[in-house]
């Protein structure tokens, strides 16, 4: 049967937005039903996933060992908190902002994208040890706080910044997301307390469900509100990055001076967080059984999102290059050798090819955009370009030693006669033993977590299957069957 998406567009029955059954008690028991018994690679990956979280235990026991006063050996687990950040915490908007839009074809793939708000939960924990690495202003580091210890106010800031404002922003995020995907699921979760088979998940779908039973006024109620907290996500998620990027990343390099770092800093986690999902949607449709859902129409339309996002990293780059390039100050010049052109530029190389020209020569072909393996295998290039931007970033910021030391330069890093870094700088710290372990134990950690949130809340929206078939009717069109799609008002 054919489809057509109302603008004269027509599509083959897989590759447009698709249910599998004609009625809605059909499509209820069929997710609900996938839903009560997980599959045998579900056990896998929860197996794997502790198994690599035990080993990141290890690695940060290994780590802690060494005290935090030399931060320069932290620098790849302030990496990998960063990336989590910016992959995983970044995800749920290829939910919110399609929503927003009235978007049918992220309907399939919204639930699976705002389960990673979960993860943020995971990533609160790795956010503590961020908070001994960091020096405090009373080390003579550099800051966005003003602070002035013979000023009797300003003299006050150490005790309240960046710690604390940064503590109640990442925890602002974390709880407006969990909030979002509880309030999201409550009406599966009243789904599964009605028809689901009997067990701990319908006891704890009865516990989170509460007394919803889809009211006019609750539906109301669950769409104005779901709005609300994803407009309020978005903004939490632009300035945890804004403080993270500033206090923990560039106040670090003395020189570095770049006023637009911070949302390019959040604009690289919505392409990290567009191709997070794109992979979870092909797990969910290869090993998950949620082949008959998620479709053609939902890898096209994400696909268009990495595209655009790969483009606008160009230009976030370019314009804060532009910057350190033509300002051709000292400290400008030092923060360009270091980060770009010096140790890491082999790292810089490898993220602008997969962040950016990959994507770019190779998306724009619409046969490729236009199909499920080449967005995924872009997707993978993009987050290995981030983990390694992340690394380039990072790893050398807390590779400057003296970082809080009062004793040093704050402002430059001076480059010698010969125009080069100082000795300490000319080389690219390499990761050891612990460090790769917290690597992948962070890695798999986050994947747990998303598995177990998976098994308590479905990652198929239901409620919105259910609702797409009440804006789609069937019509002849000449010789043949359409689908039509109408807008909710």
């Amino acid at each position: 049967m054919a489809s057509h998406n109302g603008n004269g567009h027509h599509h083959g029955p897989r590759e447009g937005l698709y249910v599998p059954f004609a009625t809605q008690g059909e499509v209820v028991r069929d997710l609900i039903g996938k839903h009560d018994k997980p599959s045998d690679k579900w056990w896998s990956g929860v197996a794997a996933g502790a198994i690599l979280l035990a080993l990141g235990i290890i690695g940060f026991a290994l780590r802690l060992s060494d005290g935090v006063s030399d931060r320069i050996v932290w620098g790849y687990f302030a990496m990998i908190f960063a990336f989590v950040l910016t992959a995983a915490q970044a995800a749920p908007m290829v939910a919110i902002a399609p929503r927003i839009a009235n978007g049918h074809w992220r309907r399939p793939i919204s639930r699976a994208a705002e389960l990673w708000t979960a993860v943020g939960l995971f990533n609160m924990l790795l956010f503590i040890p961020m908070l001994w690495i960091l020096p405090p202003l009373t080390d003579g580091r550099r800051s966005l706080w003003f602070f002035d210890p013979e000023d009797p106010w300003l003299s006050r800031v150490p005790i309240y910044s960046p710690h604390i404002w940064a503590t109640l922003a990442m925890l602002a995020l974390v709880v407006t997301g969990v909030l979002l995907l509880w309030l999201s699921a409550t009406p599966d979760l009243a789904l599964i307390r009605d028809n689901g088979a009997d067990g701990w998940r319908k006891r704890w779908a009865t516990r989170l469900s509460r007394n919803w039973v889809g009211t006019t006024a609750q539906w109301n109620m669950l769409h104005h509100r779901m709005g609300i907290l994803g407009a309020f996500y978005f903004m939490m998620l632009i300035f945890v990055h804004f403080l993270i990027s500033v206090d923990f990343l560039m106040a670090l390099v003395p020189g570095w001076i770049d006023a637009l770092f911070p949302i390019t800093h959040a604009a690289n986690a919505l392409q990290a967080g567009v191709a997070t999902v794109i992979l979870t949607m092909v797990v969910l449709r290869q090993w998950g059984g949620y082949k008959d859902y998620i479709a053609l129409e939902q890898f096209w339309g994400v696909s268009k999102l990495l595209f655009a996002l790969s483009l606008l990293w160009f230009w976030f780059w370019f314009s804060s290059f532009n910057v350190l390039w033509y300002g051709k100050k000292p400290n400008e010049q030092a923060a360009l050798e270091l980060l770009m052109v010096g140790p890491y530029r082999a790292v810089f190389i490898s993220v602008f090819v997969l962040c950016f020209a990959a994507p770019l020569f190779v998306m724009m072909w619409n046969p490729i955009r236009k199909s499920i393996w080449g967005p995924t295998i872009m997707s993978v290039g993009v987050l290995v370009g981030t983990l390694l931007d992340r690394l380039r970033l990072y790893v050398s910021a807390y590779s400057i030693p003296g970082i809080g030391d009062p004793n040093v330069d704050k402002h430059l890093i001076h480059l010698d006669d010969s125009g080069r870094l100082p000795l300490a700088l000319r080389g690219m710290h390499f990761p050891d033993i612990p460090d790769i372990l917290m690597v992948l134990g962070v890695i798999g950690g986050s994947v747990l977590v998303y598995l177990l949130f998976a098994r308590l809340i479905p990652p198929m929206n239901i409620w919105e299957q259910k609702e797409l078939m009440l804006y789609k009717v069937h019509k002849t069109y000449h010789r043949t069957q359409v689908l039509v799609l109408g807008k909710p008002r």
